[in-house]
């Protein structure tokens, strides 16, 4: 399915055989465990993003100058998981190899394994900075193995992850955490010492660092429709000032 351009933008600066950006939207929400209705994200975020200015006062730049193409949507019928993960590789793969810089726009959370796969196979010596309210650190979930709450698990063989904003997880999480030592710094130490806690972030990160966000990282009041929200959370300039650092 071919949707509308991210902000809205037509000529070259769509072009996706000149533009430095890709947007990969994919239509997906079969492992959410709470609300469904992700799968509607990626077209509500394109058409709501032709509202945006191209200037940004932050930066002091206008990013859509670098190109922003807009790829067609990926979608799955198939009840495996595993299929759109593996069409998600498939088609990050194809990019990479084009030297684009891929934002993936979903859909749930277990998207991210399929390009995080294929960053895998393209990046050496990279790490993954995990936005989150939930570890997803489950070894099986639901009886699969492939759930937005075992994605982070799945990931942890392809690059050492750095999770952030984490205020829901099992006692499993947790020893795991602890076992493997994951760095992993829970939304009240973001709160209470934000400072601090970015310098031991960015010291736990690699030179090359794969960004993945689910959306219930920030608080709730803020982003309160995602598939399940926690209470608490980030606030949007802790999230901004983080990701500014790294």
């Amino acid at each position: 399915m071919k949707l509308g351009n991210f902000g809205g933008l037509s000529g070259a600066l769509a072009d996706p055989e000149t533009a430095r950006i890709v947007v990969l939207p994919v239509s997906y929400d079969a492992t959410v465990t709470f609300k469904k209705g992700t799968s509607r994200g990626p077209k509500a975020i394109i058409a709501a993003s032709s509202e945006l200015e191209y200037y940004d006062e932050e930066t002091d730049y206008e990013v859509y100058r670098l190109g922003i193409a807009t790829i067609p949507e990926l979608s799955s019928s198939n009840p495996f998981p595993q299929d759109i993960i593996d069409k998600v590789e498939a088609t990050a793969l194809a990019w990479l190899d084009r030297k684009k810089f891929i934002v993936m726009i979903g859909g749930e959370h277990l998207l991210s394994l399929g390009l995080i796969k294929a960053h895998a196979k393209e990046t050496k010596n990279f790490s993954i900075l995990h936005l989150d309210a939930h570890a997803d650190l489950r070894a099986q979930y639901r009886g699969t193995a492939y759930s937005n709450a075992c994605v982070m698990r799945r990931a942890y063989k392809y690059a050492p992850i750095v999770s952030v904003g984490i205020r829901s997880l099992s006692k499993e999480e947790a020893e795991f955490i602890q076992t493997e030592h994951i760095p992993t710094f829970y939304a009240y130490q973001v709160k209470y010492n934000l400072e601090s806690t970015i310098e031991q972030i960015l010291s736990y990160l690699k030179e090359k660092v794969y960004l993945t966000i689910d959306l219930d990282c920030f608080d709730c009041g803020q982003m309160p429709s995602v598939g399940t929200p926690e209470p608490g959370g980030l606030d949007w300039y802790e999230v901004l000032k983080i990701i500014k650092a790294v």
